[in-house]
């Protein structure tokens, strides 16, 4: 989005101003100025963030059956593997990609989890760039690995159907065979936290909880995020300033005073406490953690055309009727605008 206001309005955008450019590189990962920023100029200082890079499950249902919450993708599907031995009637995993006019895009946030997962960060950059074929190998391994669970009769559809009851059933709903005892595990951002029936539990105790997404080794920690940015198109002195202190911890503090459960920023600086939600502090100790891979959903960075286009409809065709991760991936290759 950044991109295209740069390109449709280059005399008016403006450069982030010293200040706010001084507290991003104080607070924040190095990796949001990457993202804010058109052919190396930083126009967008970022706002509020979400974790992506999430499984919902159920922490009593786990100590029940005695499940401990993996650390790597091979421990997942060994948990996968024994919910199905241990729960006959009952799927390891639930999921929902409807969305309206934006079906498809919770398909997408799975592909982007597995490719730097399997594909690590430098190939993920290189896909969201296109300097690397939409269909590459690397890209056909890493659906293929979301398939494991999307595309398994097995693993899905706790509660809702088969697998291709996945591609209509609302992403807001597909938690909700949690709660019911139909499935034990769906994979969805922290912002899901405000899907589920007003008065739930949402905490590491309660009715209902997260745990982060494991990578290969229990040292990995690739994090797929979602955020906002602020965009100036006046370099007046009130403006300027403005930008800087939404950069700040202390806006980043009253905020989360005053907007409660639900929002959090990467912002280093804040105050923490102030964040009321546990699964909100999660995401946060996730987001700030210096050892974490910060990486930014995908789709939202590449042209309108595929991210928000093409990448849907196929990620639906892929889960009904269930088109090959080659088909599919090839069809968004040769959607790609040309320069």
């Amino acid at each position: 989005m950044i991109a295209t206001i740069a390109d449709g309005y280059p005399d008016v955008i403006q450069e982030v101003s010293p200040a706010a450019q001084s507290n991003v590189d104080e607070f924040y990962n190095e990796a949001w100025r990457t993202y804010g920023s058109v052919n190396d100029t930083f126009y967008g200082a970022p706002l509020g963030a979400n974790a992506k890079s999430f499984v919902w499950y159920s922490p009593t249902a786990f100590s029940d059956a005695g499940y401990e919450i993996p650390t790597t993708l091979d421990e997942l599907y060994t948990l996968t593997d024994q919910m199905v031995a241990d729960n006959p009637d009952i799927k390891p995993w639930c999921a929902g990609i409807e969305s309206g006019t934006a079906t498809g895009w919770p398909a997408t946030d799975w592909l982007e989890d597995m490719m730097l997962r399997t594909a690590g960060v430098d190939v993920y950059d290189q896909w969201v760039a296109h300097e690397i074929p939409f269909d590459d190998p690397a890209v056909v391994t890493a659906l293929d690995e979301a398939g494991k669970i999307l595309k398994n009769d097995a693993y899905v559809n706790g509660g809702l159907g088969g697998v291709e009851s996945i591609a209509s059933t609302s992403f807001g709903d597909a938690g909700y065979p949690i709660q019911d005892g139909n499935c034990f595990m769906m994979r969805q951002a922290s912002f899901y936290q405000a899907q589920w029936p007003e008065g739930t539990d949402v905490s590491e105790d309660g009715e209902v909880f997260a745990f982060y997404l494991p990578g290969e080794a229990a040292d990995d920690s690739p994090l797929l995020v979602g955020g906002e940015f602020t965009v100036a198109f006046s370099d007046r002195p009130e403006v300027q300033a403005f930008q800087a202190y939404l950069t700040s911890p202390e806006w980043s503090d009253v905020k989360a005073q005053t907007t409660g459960a639900g929002w959090i920023s990467a912002n280093g600086g804040m105050d923490a406490d102030l964040l009321v939600s546990p699964i909100d502090r999660l995401s946060y100790d996730l987001l700030t953690d210096e050892a974490t891979e910060v990486r930014f959903d995908g789709s939202d960075l590449m042209p309108a055309a595929v991210g928000a286009g093409t990448l849907w409809t196929a990620m639906t065709k892929w889960i009904a009727p269930g088109d090959s991760s080659e088909s599919v991936l090839a069809e968004v290759e040769a959607s790609w605008p040309s320069k």
